[in-house]
């Protein structure tokens, strides 16, 4: 893993006349994200690495490691007793590694390696330029990920996303199965399809913006807001700064969450072309769900205040009868579960992997009277 280095750039330009007259009226850069991002960690007193981890098309991933060691055995199907399987987590929409800042000294207090990364196109990994077919957008964060696996070196991992990051996680452990020990969505998005509706009690004029707003990225606003951009975050997402007051009684997270944004909108571009109008997913994954591994054991997360549609987690128990699928739920959170109720949340995320350890124990010790008994027989 490469470490944090000034000369790593983002990979795209911007284009068009709006773009071309952004730089000059944007008030970020990778430096004042890197800034922004070293604010937002500096309550974290836990040793900790970060770097840039190259993947394939010359992109990168930024990542953070906690207990950072060897955690898997080679050529083994099953871990060693006294290795944890990692930890790693995916953010949602809009969001970067800063946000798990509650959440990654508590669960990393155990010893476990944990990973937490800015997913491609996001935060401080390169942003590269996605397909415009949906599918296409899918594969290349799917993608994106198991060249990190790679290269980071796991063998299997339990992951945990959040959000636009669970859609990312969920696709993921459908291509491969194998590498995910355990998978944890937190409030995730794009399971349920866009309701088939008649929309006639929509006004024309409403329908009209619409037609307009729709080529547009989600977040173009923030970036045309310039140097305002932060406090524009601070005036219309006032609820994060309650969420973090714990931490920061002044600006960081705001300016945090601007920085990340104001970026080359490319993983936001993504997800805009695997959107249909309005944020409802082309390929809603509760059409795959029934393809999901059925020995891999799953969690949702939700919160209870949350206006996310906590349905999905349960037609997913329904579809998998007979395998693993919990469903918990965070009392007094909303859709940011680990900033609401951080010691919760991460007591729960605790427990989750404690059960996989115990579980490859079980299996370890059941393998090894299988050997005993063998051995005493011959």
């Amino acid at each position: 893993m490469r470490t944090d280095q000034e000369d790593l750039v983002f990979t795209t330009s911007r284009s068009g006349w709006i773009s071309s007259w952004l730089p000059s009226w944007c008030s970020t850069s990778p430096s004042h994200l890197k800034k922004a991002e070293d604010r937002i960690l500096k309550p974290i007193k836990d040793k900790y690495t970060q770097g840039h981890v190259p993947i394939s098309e010359g992109n990168y991933i930024w990542t953070l490691v906690f207990n950072e060691k060897k955690s898997l055995c080679d050529n083994t199907d099953v871990p060693a007793p006294d290795m944890q399987i990692p930890l790693v987590l995916l953010h949602g929409f809009g969001a970067g590694v800063g946000l798990w800042v509650k959440n990654l000294p508590v669960i990393a207090k155990d010893g476990r390696p944990v990973y937490a990364l800015d997913m491609l196109g996001f935060g401080r990994s390169s942003r590269p330029v996605f397909g415009s077919d949906a599918q296409e957008a899918e594969e290349q964060f799917v993608q994106s990920l198991e060249d990190w696996r790679e290269a980071v070196g796991l063998e299997y991992m339990i992951l945990l996303g959040h959000d636009f990051g669970g859609y990312v996680s969920t696709a993921y452990a459908l291509k491969y199965p194998n590498r995910v020990k355990h998978l944890v969505l937190v409030e995730p998005w794009g399971f349920t399809a866009k309701p088939n509706v008649q929309e006639r009690w929509v006004p024309i004029w409403i329908k009209a913006i619409g037609a307009v707003l729709n080529p547009i990225n989600p977040l173009t606003f923030l970036r045309l807001a310039g140097p305002l951009g932060s406090f524009l975050i601070q005036a219309i997402r006032s609820d994060f700064k309650q969420k973090y007051a714990s931490l920061f009684e002044d600006d960081t997270v705001a300016d945090y969450i601007y920085h990340v944004n104001a970026q080359t909108p490319s993983g936001e571009r993504a997800f805009k072309n695997m959107t249909i109008p309005y944020t409802w997913p082309q390929r809603p994954m509760m059409e795959r769900a029934g393809m999901i591994s059925p020995s891999l054991p799953m969690t949702f997360i939700y919160g209870s205040r949350s206006n996310i549609d906590g349905q999905s987690g349960k037609a997913i128990q329904e579809i998998r009868p007979n395998s693993d699928t919990e469903i918990i739920v965070i009392q007094g959170a909303g859709h940011y579960v680990f900033a609401d109720q951080s010691e919760d949340f991460s007591q729960a995320v605790l427990k989750i992997c404690n059960n996989v350890r115990d579980m490859i124990d079980g299996k370890e010790d059941e393998k090894n009277e299988k050997n005993t008994d063998l051995n005493q027989r011959q």
